[in-house]
């Protein structure tokens, strides 16, 4: 089997890490994996706030976890949390945004937060994507300026246990068609 396929069927979410820090060099592999990510026009939005000071780690997850926010408090306890940002380019992403109706600066985002989380599965750290946060108190507590947009965070670290239960997936005759649109629950 192409290892690339390995590499994607082996990839989950890490929830639960070791304590262990996270080498700097392997941080920096998986930055540069998402750097040379493909973006719409080239603008490369992008931009990361790495934060691998465990007393940082406590501040941010006490503002970034709290209330509503509880059920992702597990990446308090991840030695590192990556704070994934968009710079708006004015023709990509506003002008983009307009005429298309898209949000280019999240395609562009998704793709390298995707090349850096793979990057971190095969150097054996784990990671998991985290959507439910404060926004609000992470701009606050990182002082991050309002021409950024907060997209995601990126817990990471060395994984306790990775369950290699088989996800499930729908069938790819129920996601792509060749030659047009076929509905396979009309046919």
């Amino acid at each position: 089997m192409n290892s690339f396929l390995q590499l994607v069927q082996s990839r989950r979410s890490a929830r639960k890490y070791l304590d262990k820090p996270v080498e700097r060099e392997n941080i920096l592999q998986c930055l540069e994996a998402a750097r040379l990510a493909p973006s719409a026009d080239n603008v490369q939005p992008w931009r990361f706030i790495i934060i691998d000071d465990p007393n940082l780690i406590n501040g941010f997850s006490s503002h970034a976890f709290s209330g509503i926010y509880s059920p992702t408090r597990f990446a308090a306890k991840a030695p590192v949390i990556i704070v994934m940002l968009a710079k708006l380019d004015i023709l990509a992403n506003r002008i983009g945004k307009q005429i298309q109706g898209i949000h280019f600066y999240l395609l562009d985002s998704g793709i390298a937060g995707e090349h850096l989380v793979l990057q971190a599965q095969e150097l054996g750290l784990g990671t998991c994507w985290i959507g439910w946060f404060s926004i609000k108190k992470v701009r606050k507590f990182l002082k991050i300026p309002r021409q950024y947009k907060i997209v995601s965070l990126i817990s990471m670290g060395y994984p306790e246990e990775l369950k290699t239960r088989e996800q499930k997936r729908l069938p790819l005759p129920d996601i792509a068609w060749f030659n047009g649109f076929k509905n396979r629950q009309s046919q």
